[in-house]
């Protein structure tokens, strides 16, 4: 399976020192030239900077597609249309959490998670106490709503 991320949740699960599961669950991730520059160009103290830098199973590629991009720039920040036109191009799965950006990537048929659906598959598959690891994304300044909270907690019968 493709797969293409988008720069939230390379940064988040960098804050819980949860960055490897990108690795251990789907092997090689690609991300856009954006999206490389916003986490590790311009951002470079960002958490998963360095991580993402170094990380030879991340591969950054160029988008097709400007038009596409430029197109969807208009709603969206940069990273999120080049992952979301870069996914589309590759017939990939694409990770990502922004609410616009994922109602966007479902409107144009791409298959979507994000970072609490890897934290999910973590948990089903007893690597982490999801709870816990919600609990230290939003410590870290990762937004999520009290029902969205409860939700994804009772999905994982914890």
């Amino acid at each position: 399976m493709i797969v293409v991320s988008n720069s939230t949740p390379l940064i988040a699960l960098s804050r819980i020192n949860k960055f490897g599961l990108l690795r251990e669950y789907f092997g090689e991730i690609y991300i856009p030239v954006e999206v490389f520059d916003e986490v590790v160009t311009r951002g470079g103290n960002l958490s998963g900077a360095k991580e993402a830098a170094s990380a030879e199973w991340i591969k950054v590629d160029k988008v097709g597609n400007k038009i596409a991009v430029e197109s969807l720039s208009i709603t969206l920040d940069k990273g999120e249309a080049e992952a979301i036109v870069l996914a589309r191009e590759k017939d990939a799965l694409l990770i990502i959490d922004d609410g616009d950006g994922r109602r966007t990537a479902e409107s144009l048929g791409l298959k979507i998670t994000g970072t609490l659906g890897i934290l999910l598959l973590a948990q089903e598959d007893g690597k982490l106490d999801l709870k816990t690891a919600i609990d230290d994304l939003m410590a870290a300044g990762f937004r999520l709503r009290e029902k969205e909270y409860k939700r994804i907690l009772s999905l994982s019968k914890v």
